[in-house]
C-alpha cells in the first residue's frame, strides 16, 4: 500500500504525537497489543522525486499495489501523474471512493472508463484501458436530509444560504426543499 501525500503522511504523524489524546477505542487497541497508526505494508512517498519514481516504476513493473493519492476530483496533484502512467493500462484498475462533480477528469473517467472511453489530463487525451469502479457511502459530505438537518437544528436560522458545491440538479432540488421549509432564509444558487 502506498500513500503518495505529504499531507496524509504529515497528519499520521501529528495523531502519532497526540498519543495522550487518544480516544477510548483507540486506547484499547494500543493496550491489546494493537498500534492503530501501525501499517507495516505501508510506504510513504514523501517527496516529488520519489513519487516520479514511484509512478515509473508501478507503471513499468505492474506490481500489485493499493496507491492513495490525492485530489478527490483528478483535476490536479500526483494522482495525474499516476493515471497519466497507468490509464492506458488493463492491468491497472482505479476506484473511487468519493463524489465526483460533473465537469471534471473524475466524473469523466467513471464515465467514459467502463465503455473504453478516453479522459483528458493536463491538455492530452488518454485513453482508458484500466478498470474503472466506484464505491459508495464514503463521502465526508452531508447529504441533502443532512444539509436541511444542520438548517433546521440551528437555534437562529441563517439569513442567506449559498448552494455553490455539487450536481445543478441536486441544488435545485436541495434549494427548492429549503425555500420550503424556511420560508424567511433567502436560498441563492449561483
Amino acid at each position: 500500500m502506498i500513500v503518495d501525500s505529504p499531507l496524509a503522511a504529515d497528519f499520521t504523524a501529528g495523531y502519532a504525537q497526540l498519543k495522550s489524546h487518544w480516544d477510548k477505542e483507540a486506547r484499547r487497541k494500543l493496550a491489546a497489543g494493537r498500534h492503530p497508526l501501525a501499517f507495516e505494508q505501508l510506504t510513504t512517498v514523501a517527496d516529488h522525486g520519489a513519487h516520479l519514481r514511484m509512478v515509473e516504476a508501478l507503471a513499468r513493473s505492474a506490481r500489485p499495489a493499493i496507491v492513495i493519492a490525492a485530489s478527490g476530483m483528478c483535476s490536479g496533484g500526483r494522482i495525474v501523474n499516476y493515471l497519466k502512467a497507468m490509464l492506458g493500462d488493463a492491468r491497472h484498475d482505479v476506484l473511487f471512493c468519493g463524489y465526483q462533480a460533473a465537469g471534471t477528469p473524475g466524473r469523466d473517467i467513471q464515465t467514459y472508463g467502463p465503455r473504453g472511453g478516453w479522459v483528458e489530463l493536463d491538455g492530452q487525451r488518454f485513453d482508458i484501458r484500466a478498470g474503472v469502479h466506484t464505491l459508495g457511502g464514503f463521502s465526508a459530505h452531508a447529504d441533502q436530509s443532512g444539509l436541511l438537518n444542520f438548517i433546521g437544528r440551528m437555534r437562529t436560522p441563517p439569513k442567506q444560504v449559498r448552494l455553490v458545491h455539487g450536481d445543478d440538479e441536486a441544488k435545485r432540488t436541495l434549494a427548492a426543499l429549503l425555500r420550503q421549509r424556511h420560508p424567511g432564509v433567502e436560498v441563492v444558487v449561483p
